[in-house]
């Protein structure tokens, strides 16, 4: 995941795989949607792997799979996670028995990315397991499965609006809110919170998306913060660390925390008074 993020975050001649160790025939598989773009994108990405390995010998083909079948082969990997101190991530086919003071999220991730096993979404579980203490406005951006914004409402935070532009991610996200029974607090909404109105001002917003998207979210999120309200950002790959934490502190945001796990990078930061 490292290494995709930072192809889609550079242009393509400034990545370079030197020392990367590959296996004798390395196999790239990807899933397209079938529908009247297909032909085009299959013409254009022959066209530029012959471009990219015309001194390679290489071969692409095709076959036709139903939806399901990778929509559901993932689930027999994807057992309950504890994170932090008190959170369990559990899928909603699996039986746990929760001990005592746990906190236990069950999910059914679908299509939308979230299920609580990715570094940047662990990282985020853990900065909101230690600043929700009860009665918060919750902001989670980019929601995904909804694994955020359900753990905020489970650790006590009082209302939760969480955003997402993939009606694919809206429709998971609600059903897993259900699923929690935590509907009375949380509201899923399709939009873009650079474009959004109506959202309240927050004392939390968490984001884990990429850097080139918190960094134009970052004069939204400084309008909808309260003064001292926190800005939980994740999904940034180590060296986009420095152009997000230089863009924080422009915008007039004080930052607390920086967390690190592999590649990936999580920042804490507080609204100012004057900001």
């Amino acid at each position: 995941p490292a290494i995709i993020s930072l192809y889609l975050q550079r242009p393509a001649d400034q990545v370079a795989m030197d020392g990367l160790r590959l296996p004798a025939e390395p196999v790239v598989k990807a899933y397209l949607p079938v529908d009247e773009e297909l032909a085009g994108r299959l013409a254009g990405l022959r066209e530029s792997l012959a471009a990219l390995l015309e001194e390679t010998s290489w071969r692409m083909s095709t076959r036709e799979m139903e939806e399901e079948d990778w929509a559901n082969a993932w689930k027999a990997y994807y057992r309950p996670v504890q994170v932090g101190e008190r959170l369990v991530v559990k899928p909603s086919w699996e039986e746990y028995r929760p001990r005592p003071g746990q906190v236990i999220c069950e999910l059914d991730p679908g299509m939308a990315f979230g299920c609580g096993t990715h570094a940047t979404t662990r990282l985020c579980l853990t900065m909101l397991e230690e600043v929700i203490r009860g009665g918060e406005m919750v902001v989670d951006v980019g929601t995904g499965s909804g694994i955020l914004a359900i753990t905020a409402a489970l650790l006590g935070a009082g209302r939760v609006v969480a955003v997402d532009r993939d009606p694919v991610a809206v429709a998971t996200a609600r059903q897993n809110v259900e699923r929690n029974r935590v509907g009375d607090r949380v509201e899923v909404r399709q939009g873009d919170l650079l474009k959004g109105t109506g959202i309240p001002v927050a004392d939390v917003i968490v984001a884990n998306i990429v850097a080139d998207v918190i960094i134009a979210l970052i004069p939204a999120v400084v309008r909808m913060l309260k003064p001292k309200g926190l800005f939980i950002a994740s999904g940034v790959i180590r060296e986009r660390e420095k152009g997000v934490r230089r863009e924080m502190v422009l915008r007039g945001l004080e930052i607390r925390e920086e967390r690190a796990e592999g590649e990936w990078i999580a920042f804490m930061a507080a609204r100012g008074w004057g900001t």
